[in-house]
């Protein structure tokens, strides 16, 4: 059942990076922390339309915030995204497999250039 979880919150951030203006997001926030008013400035977007965004990201935990006095920063959270690194680690390893296999079919072929057995 834990497992079950664990692949509810990974469908959460796999949705939420679906989203391009969350992924710009989240690159601003890689630069430091940013308020609201300093986010929305880039977008031509409402500022509750980046509250909306910044909801979902800190829902599935890739954001956090801090109220300091009547302003909240945001701030990354990248431990979501060690969970998906995680769960996507074997697919990494069998691509890197299959391109390897690849590369060597490639330079036993008689016609490469760079086969410097031929």
């Amino acid at each position: 059942m834990a497992q079950r979880v664990e692949h509810a919150n990974a469908d959460r951030v796999f949705a939420a990076l679906a989203n391009p203006t969350r992924r710009e997001i989240l690159e601003m926030l890689l630069d430091g922390e940013r308020t609201v008013r300093v986010i929305a400035e880039r977008f031509e977007m409402t500022r509750p339309s980046v509250s909306e965004h910044l909801r979902v990201l800190r829902d599935c935990g890739l954001v956090g915030e801090d109220k300091r006095g009547r302003y909240r920063y945001y701030r990354v959270e990248p431990e979501p995204l060690y969970e998906l690194r995680t769960w996507l680690s074997p697919f990494e390893r069998y691509w890197r497999a299959r391109l390897r296999a690849l590369g060597n079919v490639l330079d036993a072929m008689p016609d490469n250039p760079d086969n410097p057995e031929e």
